[in-house]
């Protein structure tokens, strides 16, 4: 406690001298533009912008200059090692690190750091998940620069970020399909905006994720096996008081949350993270912090920095950071709300609505081809958010259905039903004027009607951007990013492919083949568009009438991405092989079984070495207690007992269920380890295995109730949720 306080004394006064000068302290950690200026050669300057805004190759002398200001910067922030940063299948970051320190003779040394050393390293890939690319005596994997996400220093180490790949060039990592499919985005995004603008020279997608946990005192966590080791409590009674007053959500932060908040925005600001909302959520003790908007590829990077960055400063403080997406029965679970829109170099949202018909014809098309992809890869973007945690959480009555589906709001929906009328062909100077004038031309009026939010929706327009809502807390952005882009990438060839076509074909002009293309479009994908309640038992009627998927667990949801038609998709798209895809679906499963696999041991240890004998313990003092009583009373001793006999034969009752379901668990568990076909085994665990924890958790949590609070051996819920 003494430890405590001196944090809550402490911190808030370091952080409020920086206060005033945090914009200044922004990227100080970080090798940005200014920095690289300063550092750097003009040429060499040139030549890493060249790479970063258009792909071109860094020679080696080129990459010397680079490593050595790279080093000479970093030595001024206090580095004494460098790591290549990467982001492997593990879903979070890694890092080998060396000194930049070497001999060099004579008793002497010096810091040593060259091109070579900063573009390419070789770290041993056996451990990391592969899917059976790689067997495990072939253990040599290269990580590579990638200059389009800036190195910065954190601590004492100059991390450098890469991509993952195997010796023979598959990618190992979350990076590398993710930068492939925004290559892939902005070709045929750029294609399609230059029917708007010829000036447009590249797009990019932009991210902007909001970051929902769980703060909870790290004593009390780490007096909990199942938070320490599964990041979510397997047992545990609910609180009388949880979520029921709403009086948390957007409520006054508690003062020991907001010296961390402080210091984690203060770290954030340095590293180049431009963090900008902070708040309460719904949840007791749960919090967001979100970002502004910035480049994809950097988002993500950011995202994955952040959450290191939060379990680091957490110790600091005192706490225990929880990602999980349900770590608590009852009350809400965690997401990471993705919010993506495309950009054009000339500083156009694409998915804004703008002042003009024209702008608003460019902002429908992208806005439809959005809605267009998701209808035809909705099992994919289903696929990309499902895991063992995410799947606690989806459709939970507080979070999106398995079903994804897209809200846009009353009005556009409207608008989108106007241009479902527009007739076939070659438009009359009439339906022209309609058209723009009165159709498209007063969206900018509608657009605070438009952004009304749907919270039951997984993926719903927002106003200038989508917002992915079913991604879970977990989650590596690159992931569900690298789909949305992949499938905009292919909607929007398609879509270029068909106008051309009517442009050459019938002899009309682009705006009639753009609007004939557009109407066919929504008629095409109006059962994906939903309005309504997303949690209700109609709406999973409904969406079945539709024929849309509802794969509630992650084993189905995965599936669709070994089907011939998703690995021809990737591939085509240049953004994974056939090899790729499969080992990554293999891999997603084994970490499905594998986190069932250790919350059913967690269970059974909890059940088993805690739960029952901590029962059976006051079991004996009521026991003890109903033998006095017959002492006293003799043979009317029954009516005096009476309830404690009740609480013995329940206390029996239930841990007789417990060791019953354990067992039947283990067997369950032993059954499905038997099982060598991947699918197979994590559907043994998800419909043989998982089913009975509930059970299990049932009889513990009414044990919970009935055993004297000061015989429990666990925190409860009360004492993790509301400890300040």
């Amino acid at each position: 406690m003494q430890a405590l306080q001196e944090t809550l004394n402490r911190k808030p006064r370091v952080i409020q001298e920086e206060t005033n000068r945090r914009s200044s302290l922004f990227g100080s950690k970080v090798f940005t533009k200014d920095s690289q200026r300063h550092h750097l050669s003009k040429d060499a300057y040139n030549a890493v912008q060249d790479a970063v805004n258009h792909g071109t190759k860094i020679d080696r002398d080129i990459a010397d200059q680079v490593a050595s200001a790279m080093k000479s910067w970093a030595l001024e922030q206090g580095a004494t090692h460098y790591t290549h940063w990467f982001q492997p299948l593990t879903g979070i970051t890694a890092e080998k690190h060396d000194a930049f320190f070497e001999p060099i003779g004579d008793g002497e040394a010096m810091e040593k750091f060259g091109g070579s050393q900063l573009v390419q390293q070789e770290p041993d890939a056996s451990s990391f998940p592969n899917g059976g690319i790689r067997n495990t005596f072939e253990a040599r994997g290269y990580t590579a620069w990638d200059p389009t996400s800036p190195a910065f220093v954190m601590g004492s180490t100059l991390c450098i970020p890469t991509i993952f790949v195997s010796y023979t060039g598959e990618a190992l990592d979350n990076k590398t399909p993710l930068l492939r499919a925004l290559q892939a985005v902005d070709g045929a995004a750029t294609a399609v905006a230059k029917y708007f603008d010829k000036n447009v020279k590249k797009v990019i997608a932009t991210l902007g994720w909001e970051q929902e946990f769980f703060l909870i005192d790290s004593a009390l966590a780490n007096a909990r096996p199942d938070l320490v080791m599964a990041g979510r409590t397997v047992v545990g009674h609910h609180p009388a008081k949880g979520q029921q007053l709403d009086d948390h959500y957007f409520g006054s932060i508690p003062t020991r949350a907001l010296a961390y908040l402080r210091e984690l925005e203060f770290e954030c600001v340095q590293l180049g993270i431009p963090v900008k909302t902070r708040h309460n959520e719904v949840a007791p003790n749960q919090f967001e912090i979100a970002p502004l908007f910035e480049e994809a590829n950097l988002a993500v990077d950011h995202n994955s920095l952040l959450m290191d960055v939060m379990e680091k400063v957490a110790e600091r403080h005192h706490f225990r950071v929880l990602f999980h997406e349900k770590p608590f029965a009852g009350i809400n679970g965690s997401g990471k709300h993705n919010n993506w829109s495309l950009a054009t170099d000339t500083g156009v949202n694409l998915l804004a609505p703008g002042k003009t018909p024209m702008s608003n014809l460019q902002f429908l098309t992208f806005f439809v081809n959005t809605i267009m992809a998701v209808h035809n890869h909705a099992d994919l973007l289903r696929a990309s958010i499902a895991t063992a945690s995410n799947d606690h959480r989806l459709g939970a009555n507080e979070a999106p259905p398995a079903i994804i589906s897209v809200f846009i709001g009353e009005q556009l929906t409207q608008v989108l039903n106007n241009l479902e009328k527009v007739s076939d062909g070659k438009l009359s100077p009439e339906e022209k004027t309609e058209l723009k004038l009165n159709v498209v031309g007063k969206i900018p009026y509608v657009l605070l009607d438009n952004t009304d939010r749907n919270r039951t929706s997984p993926f719903a327009f927002t106003g200038a951007k989508f917002e992915f809502r079913a991604v879970g807390s977990t989650a590596n952005c690159a992931v569900p990013m690298t789909v949305l882009n992949t499938i905009m990438a292919k909607q929007l060839m398609e879509f270029k492919t068909k106008v051309d076509a009517l442009i050459a074909k019938k002899k009309i002009k682009k705006d009639d083949a753009i609007f004939n293309v557009l109407r066919d479009y929504i008629k095409k994908s109006k059962s994906i568009r939903f309005e309504g309640d997303g949690y209700g038992d109609a709406w999973v009627k409904e969406a079945k009438k539709r024929g849309l998927s509802n794969n509630k667990n992650t084993p189905d949801a995965l599936k669709v991405k070994v089907n011939k038609e998703n690995l021809d998709l990737f591939e085509k798209m240049g953004i994974l092989s056939h090899i790729e895809s499969e080992a990554r679906y293999e891999i997603e499963l084994e970490d499905y079984m594998m986190r069932l696999q250790i919350e059913g041991r967690i269970l059974g240890d909890l059940a088993t070495n805690f739960i029952i004998p901590t029962a059976i313990g006051y079991q004996n003092t009521l026991i003890e207690n109903v033998s006095g009583l017959k002492n006293i009373f003799g043979s009317s001793f029954k009516k005096h007992a009476k309830e404690q006999i009740e609480l013995i034969t329940s206390i029996s009752g239930h841990i007789a269920s417990i060791k019953s379901n354990v067992d039947k668990m283990t067997e369950a568990r032993k059954k499905a380890n038997k099982i060598t076909d991947a699918f197979k085994k994590s559907k043994a665990y998800c419909d043989k295995v998982k089913p009975l924890f509930e059970d299990i958790r049932y009889h513990c949590d009414k044990l919970e109730m009935t055993v004297a609070d000061e015989y429990w051996p666990l925190p409860k819920y009360r004492e993790l949720l509301f400890t300040k």
